[in-house]
């Protein structure tokens, strides 16, 4: 498909947008951390994917190529709203309803855990959301971010150090 979306067939186009756009929003949701710009940033990717269609090399890689284009311009539009909007943004997955005193304790967690998201270097951020949200292998978040593979384990290992060390009192 993605062959034929570079010789120009918009149609061809139109059904990688349907079967990728959704894995792209999940993408850009998780590193933007709300839904504010989630559709600006899969857009801008798509434009971007449509006018870059000859660079594609391996249209058998089309995912890992789409999936790097919007990450690449997830993590600008973070970097560009520095210092992180409110980490409170972050969506995280809802707790399960338990007792009043679980559901409390879950919620101060969830709180916790994005503020010390909020304070991780973006590239670490991104790597520990894509791994740990996205549940995306290292060799997939290392297409997505064009990032060596090494890189990105030095990246998770560093994110799971410093959270493991700030969020010590919430295990």
């Amino acid at each position: 498909m993605a062959g034929r979306a570079a010789d120009g067939d918009v149609t061809a186009f139109g059904v990688l947008v349907r079967r990728y756009g959704p894995m792209m929003r999940a993408a850009a949701r998780r590193i933007l951390g709300s839904n504010s710009e989630v559709d600006d940033v899969v857009q801008e990717a798509f434009i971007t994917a449509w006018n870059k269609l000859e660079q594609l090399d391996d249209p058998r890689r089309v995912k890992a190529w789409l999936m790097r284009i919007t990450s690449h311009r997830a993590i600008d539009r973070v970097r560009s709203r520095r210092p992180m909007d409110d980490p409170e943004d972050l969506e995280l997955p809802a707790a399960e309803a338990h007792s009043p005193s679980r559901m409390t304790q879950t919620k101060a967690t969830a709180s916790a855990l994005r503020e010390v998201l909020a304070q991780l270097p973006d590239a670490q951020r991104s790597c520990w959301i894509l791994r740990e949200v996205d549940h995306m292998s290292y060799r997939e978040i290392a297409e997505a971010l064009d990032l060596p593979e090494s890189t990105v384990r030095g990246l998770l290992a560093r994110a799971r150090r410093t959270i493991m060390t700030r969020m010590e009192e919430w295990q």
